[in-house]
C-alpha cells in the first residue's frame, strides 16, 4: 500500500482524541510530502541534524516533534521551531531548554520522559523522581518550557501484559499528578507494533513509522 493508504488506514482506526505522529526518521523528503499531502501535519524525528535540514526543506505549517535522545549541546538548533520535545530525560536537560527559549523569548512545549521499561537501554525518570521534580520551586521558576505531560518506552517483550502493566503504571501516575498541575495532560506511547494496546491503556500520542513509511534503514549518524 502507498504512505496515502497506510495513513488512512490507521486513522480510522484511532480515537478522535488520539494525535498520530508520523515517524518520519531516516525517510525521504518525498516520502513525507506523500504523508502531508494526505492531511499528515505531525511528524516526528530522531536526529537533531536531519530535523533541522527537514525543517528547512519542508512546509512550515508541519508540527515537528522531536522523540530522539536529546542532546544538551544540540538543544539550540531546535529550539526556534520545534512544536513538541518528547524525550526529556533529565531536570538538566530541562534546564537547557528553558535556558535556550529564554534566549529568543519563547516557551517550549515538553514531554518528561518516564523509565519504565526492564531494559538498561531505555532513559528517563522514575515516577518518585519525577514528581519531586515536577513539585521543586526550581521547576516552578522555569518560565519558558511548558511540560505538557509524559512519554515513555514499553519494553521490548512479546508478553502483552507485561507492556499492559508497563503502559498502564504511566497512566495512573498521570492521574494522580493532574491533580497537582491541570496541564499534564498528553500521553505519549505506543508505535506500530503495540499502538491499539497503548490507547486501551490510556496514550493519547502514538508515535507510528514503519506501518505508514515501510521498513526503516538504518544509517549510522
Amino acid at each position: 500500500m502507498s504512505v496515502k493508504e497506510n495513513l488512512i488506514a490507521i486513522k480510522k482506526s484511532l480515537p478522535a482524541q488520539v494525535t498520530l505522529v508520523a515517524v518520519s526518521k531516516t525517510k525521504p523528503n518525498e516520502l513525507i510530502l506523500q504523508a502531508y499531502d494526505a492531511g499528515q501535519r505531525d511528524f516526528g524525528e530522531n536526529y537533531v541534524q536531519e530535523l533541522a535540514d527537514k525543517y528547512e526543506q519542508l512546509p512550515k505549517d508541519i508540527q515537528w516533534h522531536f522523540i530522539g535522545h536529546l542532546q544538551s549541546n544540540k538543544v539550540k538548533y531546535i529550539v526556534p521551531f520545534v512544536h513538541l520535545i518528547h524525550g526529556v530525560d533529565s531536570f538538566k536537560l530541562l534546564k537547557v531548554i528553558n535556558k535556550q527559549a529564554e534566549k529568543i523569548n519563547s516557551v517550549v512545549n515538553c514531554l518528561l520522559q518516564l523509565y519504565i521499561a526492564r531494559e538498561e537501554t531505555k532513559f528517563g525518570f522514575d515516577f518518585e523522581e519525577c514528581e519531586t521534580v515536577l513539585k521543586s520551586e526550581e521547576f516552578k521558576s522555569l518560565k519558558n518550557i511548558c511540560v505538557k505531560g509524559f512519554m515513555a518506552m514499553a519494553s521490548n517483550t512479546d508478553d502483552e501484559e507485561e507492556v499492559r502493566r508497563e503502559f498502564s503504571s504511566v497512566k495512573q501516575f498521570q492521574e494522580k499528578m493532574l491533580q497537582h498541575d491541570s496541564r499534564l495532560s498528553v500521553l505519549s506511547y505506543g508505535m506500530s507494533g503495540d499502538y491499539q494496546l497503548a490507547i486501551e491503556c490510556g496514550s493519547n500520542m502514538i508515535r507510528i513509522g514503519s506501518s505508514i513509511f515501510g521498513e526503516r534503514k538504518y544509517t549510522d549518524q
